[in-house]
């Protein structure tokens, strides 16, 4: 249990390395944050805090740097005391209501607005979940053996693969089975798939088989949770003293260039609805063991939304969480009044 003077040391510490990224002495600590303590006294207490875990000194004449241990401490403490930003007016609200072309294009807008608020690295996810309901279907026909397939769930999210038949549909074939599909927009895919099973046995004949698989196809997008994801620009990073070190920025580039395991990691770290802050080696993922990541999650009609900052352990917490809440705010804000216009004209 610490006391309230290791307490005030402690935050001091942390906040004055977030600011400059050097470690901190006792006599910083005593002139700009505690200027009613002595520097033997600081000296006296960071020694103590280091024993416990929440301080470390890189060389014997350096001063000290948090450790992950200190982080979730101050971190914690920026959460209780974290003000509501929801009604915050900010002039990128309008630019993001403006840049917003159905949902993918409002998750890439919030990815690149996080990056260039918070002066780190921005990412936004949605995460159709199980029940997922059809808008459209279409099928469109390469060659002899080979279907674009494209399709559209509530809310905008776009999925397409390209899918091989066991023969050759024309695609008059295609379309009539996309049509049949699309008479059932707004079903859940167990409502939908039910009935086409019926329709592929009873109606199609030789096409059959080549349907089945176009069936199972839709049912791997559709039967199980699939998180589309954006990630913004990295160049913020190339400022920050932080990675420097290319080892440090090719092990945080590695990660963000696989998408499903960021998915992953996002859908992990993000699954309760709400602010999540995972810090350093929280996350078991050692290539981010210097990094952080600040989540913000919402679900609604089917969907999870995700938006997220990953950067160094001493990003500004405070700033991110404040910048986090407003974006995530006015990015369901205009989706839940637009459900309730559609009920009430209904």
């Amino acid at each position: 249990m610490l006391t309230e003077r290791q307490l005030e040391v402690l935050l001091s510490v942390v906040y004055e390395f977030i600011e400059s990224g050097e470690n901190v002495g006792s006599r910083t600590v005593s002139k700009r944050y505690l200027t009613g303590r002595s520097a033997a006294t600081i000296r006296n207490e960071m020694a103590d805090l280091e024993e416990m875990g929440f301080l470390m000194q890189p060389h014997t004449s350096s001063g000290r740097a948090p450790t992950t241990r200190a982080y979730r401490l101050y971190v914690d403490s920026v959460l209780q005391r974290r003000k509501d930003s929801r009604r915050s007016e900010h002039s990128w609200v309008e630019q993001m209501k403006a840049q917003r072309i159905g949902i993918e294009g409002a998750l890439a807008s919030a990815s690149e607005l996080l990056g260039k608020l918070s002066s780190y690295v921005g990412m936004a996810a949605v995460t159709q979940l199980r029940q997922a309901r059809l808008q459209k279907i279409d099928f469109i026909r390469v060659d002899s053996s080979n279907v674009l397939l494209l399709v559209i769930l509530e809310g905008g999210v776009v999925h397409h693969k390209m899918i091989v038949m066991p023969c050759d549909l024309s695609q008059d074939s295609l379309e009539d089975l996309a049509r049949r599909i699309n008479a059932l927009s707004g079903h859940e895919w167990g409502e939908v798939r039910h009935v086409l099973q019926s329709y592929i046995i009873r109606e199609l004949g030789k096409y059959a088989e080549s349907c089945r698989n176009a069936l199972c196809e839709l049912d791997a997008i559709l039967a199980a949770d699939h998180t589309t994801l954006f990630t913004g620009s990295l160049g913020n990073l190339f400022n920050l003293p932080d990675f420097q070190d290319v080892g440090r920025f090719r092990a945080l580039f590695s990660i963000l260039e696989q998408e499903s395991g960021l998915s992953d990691l996002l859908r992990k770290c993000g699954a309760e609805d709400g602010i999540k802050v995972v810090i350093g080696e929280e996350h078991g993922v050692p290539e981010l063991s210097d990094c952080s990541l600040v989540l913000s999650s919402a679900s609604s009609e089917g969907a999870q939304t995700v938006l997220g900052v990953i950067g160094p352990k001493r990003m500004n917490y405070e700033k991110v969480i404040s910048v986090l809440d407003g974006v995530m705010q006015n990015l369901i804000e205009p989706t839940e009044n637009k459900g309730q216009r559609i009920k009430g004209e209904r």
